[in-house]
């Protein structure tokens, strides 16, 4: 396996929420959270399961991103999807972990990789990490994570649990 993710903070909170984000580390070989990410996340309540699992084992993964360059720049992201997308152009090989559509689109147009949570769990039942996806995504749309019927309904179809 020799994935390399670059993960941002929705990706993060929602995995941690449905208690899942252990994925990250056998899903991939590598994983990077830039210290824009966890500023987003350390905004976020004491008892939020993200912020626990940075302060705990997540902290191994925190790193600088030196520089934002004007062409994401001037996408007006916010400062995690930036450092996310800045890591993964200046880094070859690293996948952007995103689930913001404008990021997401960005991404595209400057060749950077993208996956989102869904695809997270779509990938884990592929490799056999769990064995249902559909509760996975009920919980995470439980959670707060903004995915349309027709999008729950294709991911679903892909590993046949649709219906």
């Amino acid at each position: 396996m020799s994935r390399k993710w670059v993960i941002n903070a929705s990706p993060t909170i929602a995995l941690a929420k449905i208690s899942q984000i252990g994925l990250l580390s056998k899903l991939c070989s590598e994983i990077v959270i830039p210290q824009g990410v966890v500023q987003e996340i350390e905004c976020g309540p004491e008892n939020d399961p993200a912020r626990i699992w940075l302060a705990e084992g997540g902290s191994a993964w925190i790193r600088e991103v030196s520089q934002i360059d004007p062409e994401i720049a001037n996408y007006n992201l916010g400062l995690g999807e930036s450092e996310v997308m800045a890591w993964a152009y200046h880094h070859a090989g690293f996948e952007a972990i995103l689930d913001d559509r404008a990021a997401k689109n960005a991404a595209r147009m400057l060749g950077i990789p993208v996956r989102g949570t869904i695809g997270i769990i779509l990938l884990a039942k592929q490799e056999g990490r769990v064995s249902q996806v559909k509760p996975l995504l009920y919980q995470l749309v439980q959670q707060g994570l903004r995915v349309s019927p027709s999008v729950l309904e294709a991911a679903l179809k892909l590993v046949n649990e649709s219906g």
